[in-house]
């Protein structure tokens, strides 16, 4: 199955070779053959007819010597490479160039029909039974004050003219081999340069659906089935890598889930058994509730980013301010940033800035990018928000002045589960998915994210959204 179009090709290249031989050997056989018949016989009859009106015919009508006669045809038919005869009108041959002149060897054609000749132009054959062979034969009347006094026959053997097609078809012959020489060329070159690679890519095709990713198609043309090739490598070099991300996703999943179902189950039965007495199982009950809150809001971030994935993001966009919602944002986390003692500085461009966009998606950015600020904020700091409208855009900053990120996680951070701290001891309380959620949400926005980190000094994540078009 898989040779059938290399069998196909071959099979072409001989039917080509075949038929093309044939057309040579018959049809051009032919071509040829009535075309030299055609060129020949013209200038027999031409010649024949300037012989018949001219000189020579005057001197035989004038009883003139055959012999000078004899020797004026001699030497046209030897230029001509022709055989021309000087007949009487009854069909005596009294003088024929390819004989020497000999007044009593006068032959006679028995069956001579002058009446025969006034058909075509010219005749093959055996011109009355007087050859043994076949001969292109021309006839020109010799004619005096409109009496025909004789005949200029002129003759050509026709074994010649196929001497003369031969040639000629051996030329076609010798066209055609270096023809079918160069497409042989040709087919070979395809079979290097397009077969083989594509069966290369084949097998490569047939690894990666046994599953294989790790295969690499041999194929570094600089055409477009290299590429093709380059990009099922690359296509199978994603594949894997999503493999891979897909496991170490699962492990994620299982590792988050796992901790506080274990911290569940264990606080649960030992209070169950008596292990945690009656007065102190309020405050493990706390601990309990906690984890559920968490397990919660992973199983909300779970579902929040397939239905991104799945479904696209559904926008109900809508014009509104965005330093409102900052304000709006930043009031819940009062609380919490009293206990850490960290303040918050807000710088706006302009006290109202109105954006289009969807305001619960930009709200819960909003509220994902701050919780990361305070999350890794140090007590007594500082936390920068700021908003400014810029080439039709509104550039919104949250800047935070704590830990920071290492170099090597900043291009990881949008990746879903992951946090900078692999033993995941500075956040027990985060999901790893947050900001996964923000990126997309931007996306969806047509919009981007971008965020600048040192270790040690702080962390800006900056995002754009379109502004209004109706200017309030």
């Amino acid at each position: 199955m898989k040779r059938r179009l290399y069998q196909k090709l071959i099979l072409a290249w001989i039917c080509f070779a075949v038929l093309s031989f044939v057309s040579v050997a018959g049809i051009t056989s032919s071509l040829v053959e009535k075309h030299l018949i055609k060129n020949r016989t013209e200038g027999m009859y031409r010649e024949a007819n300037v012989i018949a009106a001219g000189r020579l015919a005057q001197n035989y009508t004038e009883r003139a010597s055959l012999q000078d006669t004899y020797t004026n045809l001699l030497a046209v038919a030897s230029y001509q490479s022709m055989r021309l005869w000087l007949m009487d009108s009854n069909g005596k041959i009294l003088i024929d160039t390819a004989v020497g002149y000999d007044q009593s060897k006068i032959t006679q054609l028995d069956s001579f029909d002058p009446a025969s000749l006034s058909g075509n132009y010219y005749q093959t054959g055996r011109f009355f039974d007087y050859f043994d062979e076949d001969m292109l034969s021309v006839v020109a009347p010799i004619t005096s004050n409109y009496i025909t006094k004789g005949y200029i026959a002129v003759h050509y053997e026709k074994n010649k003219l196929e001497t003369e097609k031969n040639s000629i078809l051996n030329c076609s012959y010798i066209t055609l081999a270096m023809i079918l020489a160069l497409s042989l060329i040709v087919l070979i070159t395809f079979t290097f340069v397009v077969y083989f690679p594509i069966r290369r890519i084949i097998h490569g095709a047939d690894e990666y659906a046994a599953g294989n990713l790790n295969y690499k198609i041999p194929v570094e043309s600089n055409d477009e089935i290299g590429y093709l090739a380059a990009s099922m490598n690359y296509m199978a070099g994603e594949l894997n890598n999503s493999g891979e991300s897909q496991r170490k996703f699962i492990s994620n999943i299982s590792h988050d889930f796992r901790s506080p179902l274990t911290s569940i189950k264990g606080y649960v039965e030992a209070m169950l058994d008596g292990t945690i007495p009656p007065e102190m199982q309020e405050r493990y009950l706390n601990v309990v509730l906690s984890e559920t809150n968490r397990l919660t809001k992973l199983t909300k971030g779970l579902l929040t980013l397939n239905n991104f994935d799945d479904k696209g993001t559904y926008l109900e966009l809508a014009d509104f301010d965005i330093n409102a919602i900052i304000r709006q944002t930043v009031e819940t986390f009062r609380s919490l940033c009293w206990d850490k003692h960290i303040s918050f500085h807000l710088t706006f461009e302009e006290e109202s800035l109105y954006v289009n966009a969807d305001v619960g998606k930009i709200q819960q950015v909003l509220y994902n990018l701050i919780d990361n600020a305070v999350k890794f904020s140090h007590p007594d700091s500082l936390i920068y928000i700021s908003s400014l409208e810029k080439h039709g855009k509104v550039f919104v900053s949250v800047k935070d002045t704590g830990e920071g990120i290492a170099k090597d996680s900043l291009n990881k951070i949008w990746e879903r589960f992951y946090k900078s701290d692999p033993s995941r001891g500075k956040d027990k309380k985060g999901t790893g998915l947050g900001l996964s959620i923000v990126k997309e949400i931007i996306q969806a926005h047509g919009e981007n994210i971008n965020v600048v980190s040192t270790q040690g000094v702080g962390t800006e994540f900056t995002f754009t959204l379109p502004c209004s078009k109706n200017k309030k």
